[in-house]
């Protein structure tokens, strides 16, 4: 039986980066070349990390950056847990 789409999700960085043995990226291209939803997120991806290292930073108004922020950790939250000091 072949390998699923979530067999190579922990695998997409790492591919992306170019750092995997060439055998497993010429699998994974196999297969993102069947898949259009694993291709969709490769693309995504790597448009993500290309502007992620071409783009300018950009700042956030602070009430924005505050309301992302505490959404972000009581996602983290209810997800992995508070953590206590």
């Amino acid at each position: 039986m072949g390998k699923s789409c979530k067999d190579y999700v922990s695998e997409l960085n790492d591919f992306i980066d170019g750092e995997l043995d060439p055998e497993l990226c010429r699998e994974i291209e196999k297969h993102i070349g069947k898949c259009e939803n694993c291709r969709i997120m490769v693309d995504t991806m790597r448009q993500t990390v290309e502007l992620c290292r071409e783009g300018a930073r950009e700042s956030l108004p602070p009430a924005l950056e505050a309301r992302l922020s505490g959404l972000l950790k009581a996602h983290w939250d209810r997800k992995f847990g508070s953590k206590k000091d």
